[in-house]
């Protein structure tokens, strides 16, 4: 798994919001990207309306939310519509995103991980929890204090 401190390895990837979305392009100000495990999963719903919930206030400080999953781009743009979100979710489904970032599980889906990137584009904290909002929590709690 990438560890703090350490460059966040660039991904490109087929976006919800249409056209792809790089990492490298959001460079100079921070990103979240988080793992989900399933589009249209109980846990994953909750955590992806978590992040929608929490995007103004973490937009207002520049900072950019992603969402990736092994799931195929249709089912990617369906779970963001229903869950009405502004921001994009990438759909990795050859697993070579979750793979670069040591996150695929042994079922082959991304396990729930989030990575918050500084604008500097190192990881500066990791969350590795199976409870949605964790990673909400620390994201706010990293990006929205001082």
């Amino acid at each position: 798994m990438v560890e703090v401190g350490e460059l966040a390895p660039e991904f490109d990837g087929p976006s919800s919001l249409g056209g792809r979305f790089r990492l490298s392009e959001h460079r100079g100000h921070p990103v979240v990207v988080y793992f989900f495990p399933k589009a249209m999963t109980s846990g994953c719903r909750v955590e992806t309306k978590a992040f929608r919930d929490a995007h103004p206030e973490l937009t207002k400080r520049h900072v950019t939310i992603v969402g990736v999953s092994v799931d195929e781009p249709e089912d990617e743009a369906k779970f963001a519509s229903e869950c009405e979100i502004p921001f994009g979710l990438v759909a990795d489904k050859d697993q070579a995103i979750a793979t670069k970032y040591g996150v695929l599980s042994p079922r082959g889906t991304a396990r729930r991980v989030t990575f918050l990137i500084g604008a500097d584009g190192k990881v500066v904290e990791t969350v590795d929890s199976n409870q949605p909002t964790a990673h909400v929590d620390a994201a706010k709690a990293r990006f929205l204090s001082g």
